[in-house]
């Protein structure tokens, strides 16, 4: 039985596996831990297999399968994870790509009682280097659509993580393509993460396997997550769309006082209209920050009113967004009815993401 399992899952990496195989070896025994290399190869047509089974007669715990069926990435991660003799298991490319000597980093933070170690590219000191711009863009794209589904970590798909066996007990895991660690998070069962900054450098060696199916499949995996949550409330990402949830009734609820007031206060008070309307805003919006403080965020202690102050401003920055829009794409040729929808979807993304970041401070 080992302490940690290193997982390399492998397809025409004849070039490089020798290396990364020699290096992880080289960084488990020089910080003594007990751990084992895993590459799970989906039966590469060059000599990857060949240079791995030679490989395995000069470093002992080095173990090589090889699969025929259901090839992909993700596939070949969770055959490891099945294959595995110990408790944790730890991901990385055979490319070169992650930096092999933060895996005793990486392993040290998850003996520390992490669920789940991640290395990130977009958090402070991390980074990518040699990248083209066209797979910066779709990798925003791909990290942007992740963290609408778990906001708080800063690089949902990345392909260098830690995670404890547990955490996939009960998960459902259908993955495809190559975003394994969005599967997990989405689907496993944890409560306490760690994310570590790391350069990624683009492969030296081989050609990229990115292709437009995998991002058709990406795609269809963000799709499946989301519904899978709505069924799995144990999940990370229901716990998110539960707070959205709550924060769009609170906001159904608040121009429902909006109505009442300016109503009240127009036809029974006959206030003039533009102090009535201020009147009702200021209500409605005092009515929302408490509902959300009290049962969206669940929020106490004694910076109530540096809260309700922050509050104000992204609810009158969101307000400022919905007719700007509303003005702006009226006057391009949207039927108003229209331009207004977008205005309020705009504004409330806005109002949802700026108070759980700024109001509520949740992802620091």
């Amino acid at each position: 039985m080992y302490d940690v399992t290193v997982v390399i899952p492998t397809y025409n990496e004849h070039e490089n596996i020798e290396n990364t195989i020699l290096k992880v070896d080289s960084v488990l025994k020089l910080n003594h831990i007990n751990g084992e290399i895993l590459v799970v190869d989906d039966n590469s047509p060059d000599a990857t297999g060949i240079i791995v089974g030679d490989l395995q007669k000069r470093v002992n715990n080095l173990k090589l399968i090889t699969r025929i069926n259901d090839k992909g990435l993700s596939q070949s991660v969770l055959c490891g994870f099945e294959h595995a003799d110990s408790e944790i298991f730890i991901v990385i490319d055979a490319d070169g790509s992650h930096p092999i000597d933060l895996i005793h980093d990486i392993y040290s933070e998850i003996t520390m009682g992490n669920d789940v170690v991640i290395g990130s590219r977009y958090m402070e000191g991390g980074g990518i280097k040699k990248w083209p711009l066209k797979r910066r863009i779709i990798s925003i794209g791909a990290t942007f659509l992740g963290r609408l589904l778990l906001p708080d970590i800063t690089d949902p798909v990345s392909g260098f993580f830690a995670v404890r066996k547990e955490v996939l007990h009960n998960a459902e895991l259908k993955p495809k393509g190559y975003k394994i660690l969005l599967e997990i998070l989405g689907k496993g069962e944890w409560e306490i993460f760690k994310e570590i900054p790391y350069e990624f450098t683009d492969r030296q060696i081989g050609t990229s396997k990115l292709k437009f199916k995998t991002i058709i499949e990406y795609i269809q995996q963000v799709i499946s997550i989301t519904l899978y949550s709505f069924t799995h409330h144990q999940s990370a990402a229901w716990k998110e769309w539960k707070r959205i949830f709550k924060f769009g009734l609170v906001g159904i609820s608040g121009i429902a006082v909006n109505m009442g007031v300016l109503f009240y206060l127009k036809e029974f008070v006959n206030f003039p209209l533009m102090l009535a309307s201020l009147i009702a805003i200021e209500l409605s919006i005092i009515n929302n920050f408490w509902w959300n403080d009290k049962w969206t965020f669940k929020k106490s202690g004694d910076d109530i009113i540096e809260r309700g102050y922050k509050f104000h401003i992204v609810s009158i920055t969101g307000l400022i967004i919905n007719m700007g829009l509303l003005y702006a794409l009226v006057n391009i040729g949207f039927y108003y009815m229209i331009a207004n929808i977008i205005g309020i979807l705009a504004g409330f993304v806005w109002n949802f993401v700026a108070n759980r970041r700024v109001t509520w401070k949740l992802g620091d």
